[in-house]
């Protein structure tokens, strides 16, 4: 790729990856919910997710999902009401562990790691995402296209997870800040829980793009 053509690619990714999506608003949601260490561990677990949706760009899985229906749908009812239901989860486990002790428990790094690699494999936006924008990039007479997919997919994951991390610090200071009462703290988190399931309902009423 020519170095203006790597420039608009890289362009055009940066000004996608800053508009909010289920990945930015869940990592956020994370970050408020658990503070800046969660935020950054499902800034880590969403990218990982990510590629996944890129691998299988590559090999033309995400093509055959979109394509069929019933994939697209099984795949938006599992991501969806994953979200539903960890909302739901992040609700509860708030409430308890203010009842517990006065204090608002995190629910640990590798939970929101997991949590954000499940919630974006699962995102059937991001499989139409990258079908849509990076084969405008691909050029067969450069070499294997596949790699070509991975290459720039790569980057497009590398952005969003940029600007994903800037969100959880962000976030994470605000929580930080107005969340040094207990009850302050309690609300912030039932908050990021309530945008969680509201993101699943989002994702439920996706529908598939038509070629």
């Amino acid at each position: 790729m020519s170095a203006a053509d790597l420039g608009l690619f890289l362009a055009a990714a940066l000004v996608l990856a800053v508009i909010p999506g289920p990945g930015m608003l869940y990592v956020g949601a994370r970050s408020l919910a658990g503070g800046l260490g969660e935020g950054l561990a499902s800034t880590m677990g969403t990218g990982l997710g990510g590629m996944v949706h890129v691998l299988a760009g590559a090999f033309g899985l995400s093509a055959l999902v979109m394509a069929s229906a019933e994939a697209f749908t099984v795949m938006k009812l599992l991501g969806g009401f994953y979200l539903v239901w960890l909302g739901v989860q992040a609700w509860r486990q708030a409430r308890l562990s203010q009842l517990a002790d006065g204090g608002v428990a995190a629910l640990g790094m590798a939970r929101a790691f997991r949590e954000g690699v499940v919630v974006e494999a699962l995102n059937p936006k991001t499989a139409a995402f990258f079908l849509a924008f990076i084969p405008q990039f691909l050029d067969p007479a450069r070499g294997d296209v596949g790699w070509q997919f991975v290459l720039l997919g790569s980057l497009c994951v590398a952005a969003n997870s940029l600007v994903d991390a800037v969100v959880a610090l962000a976030a994470g200071r605000l929580r930080d800040v107005a969340g040094r009462r207990g009850s302050v703290l309690l609300r912030m988190r039932q908050a990021g829980a309530g945008l969680m399931v509201a993101l699943g309902l989002g994702v439920l009423l996706l529908r598939r793009p038509m070629a």
